[in-house]
């Protein structure tokens, strides 16, 4: 039996339910730089150990995503998102009576699987809330600016109970309570009708689209992006530890700053990309990255000082709008699937990348050395973009989903409500 359709209401409301789930994820999973130290010093470990707390949750998102990702397709996008947030607000509580590392260790890898069932389900959602491709990008845009906003609050939480005294658990306990009520709000709203597949919806449909062109393409790109992202923010400040020049403010909140930009970022994203070629910014975009890497690399460290930190503002509308146009890329039923494949080359690059880094960073005794590696991936990333722009191999199927997904589906369309 079929439910009325949402109102401009509900639809609002579902949006902003969009935007604080992102938030409220990214305050934990991006607070992490500022947690590690105080694993090591509260447990006595090395650092290739305790950086496992970052490793944890990126295995769990990316196993949610690959594995669990259809279930956004397959129960609909409301049952996937709650089950993520039920699942996701009783994990952050456990934090709260917990008092080992391995337990610790298990909690983040349950709240990345987390994570991942109702992240899918959310990007999935926004195919359903928008009205073209390029509605979709820039909404894409608007949700990975609350990210970013929640990638500075987390640190600053976390800063704030270090300086009272009280401890980094209290985050996530503060997240659980968020998820509560994005849990309530979730149940109450009316959701889109949602188109759904007459095939079979199981993990074998997102194995074989591992062999898409569309699938491979755009994950091959989310993954150099996010390399090149990573190392900024994970090896940035032992970079800069070595700094003494008068920008020494600067230094000190180089990561804050690049997290600021790369909010702001986002939201001009959201309006700029509704306007302007998204091929045509990306590669522009990708080629400022890469500038601001080369220069760093052969001006030292006195200019780095200011060019890392400034390549938050262009790293902004990269990552959003490449997942857009990827998930994009296919029908509204399949949009859990990609989603998630997506989001599984997302965190093992987040992954791979800072352990590459460290990796060539150790052997041969600097940092710079691991930012030579990522200026190269910079380097990839910008010819990947260039040549897409030049070529435009997703135009034509771009134009046939905005007429058979957004616009002749929304009238004529055999949806179910879920």
């Amino acid at each position: 039996m079929k439910s009325a359709q949402p109102t401009e209401r509900n639809l609002a409301v579902i949006k902003w339910l969009t935007f604080l789930m992102f938030m409220m994820f990214a305050m934990t999973t991006d607070a992490v730089g500022v947690i590690i130290p105080q694993v090591i010093k509260e447990f006595h470990l090395n650092m290739t150990v305790a950086g496992a707390f970052q490793y944890a949750t990126m295995s769990g998102i990316a196993f949610a995503g690959f594995f669990l990702g259809y279930l956004a397709d397959k129960l609909g996008r409301k049952k996937a998102i709650i089950l993520g947030l039920v699942l996701f607000a009783l994990n952050s509580y456990l934090f709260a009576v917990g008092s080992s590392f391995l337990f610790f260790l298990a909690l983040l890898m349950i709240s990345g699987t987390a994570i991942g069932i109702f992240k899918t389900g959310a990007l999935a959602l926004i195919g359903d809330i928008t009205r073209s491709t390029t509605e979709h990008t820039a909404t894409m845009n608007t949700v990975e600016g609350f990210f970013a906003v929640g990638a500075i609050i987390g640190p600053a939480t976390v800063a704030h109970f270090l300086a009272i005294g009280a401890s980094w658990k209290w985050l996530y306990v503060i997240a659980g309570t968020i998820c509560g009520v994005l849990i309530v709000t979730a149940s109450s709203v009316t959701y889109p009708q949602s188109t759904r597949s007459v095939e079979s919806v199981d993990l074998k449909r997102t194995m074989a689209m591992m062999r898409n062109p569309y699938a491979l393409g755009f994950s091959g790109v989310i993954f150099l992006y996010v390399a090149v992202e990573s190392a900024v923010y994970v090896w940035m400040p032992t970079l800069l530890s070595a700094y003494h020049g008068s920008a020494t403010f600067v230094a000190a909140y180089a990561i804050s700053i690049f997290f600021v930009l790369r909010a702001a970022g986002r939201f001009l994203g959201s309006w700029m990309l509704a306007r302007l070629n998204w091929a045509a910014v990306a590669a522009l975009f990708s080629l400022a990255i890469l500038l601001c890497f080369v220069s760093s690399m052969i001006r030292g460290i006195s200019i780095t000082v200011f060019l890392l930190p400034l390549s938050g503002l262009f790293m902004s509308v990269l990552y959003p709008t490449i997942n857009s146009k990827g998930i994009s890329c296919f029908r509204k039923a399949e949009h859990g699937a990609i989603a998630g494949v997506i989001l599984f080359f997302t965190c093992a690059a987040a992954v791979v990348g800072p352990l590459a880094m460290g990796a060539v960073s150790d052997s041969f005794g600097s940092p710079q050395y691991g930012f030579i590696l990522a200026t190269g991936l910079a380097g990839l990333l910008f010819i990947s973009l260039l040549l897409n722009w030049i070529v435009n191999p997703t135009r034509q199927i771009l134009q046939q989903l905005d007429v058979t997904e957004y616009r002749v589906a929304d009238t004529h369309g055999t949806a179910l409500q879920e």
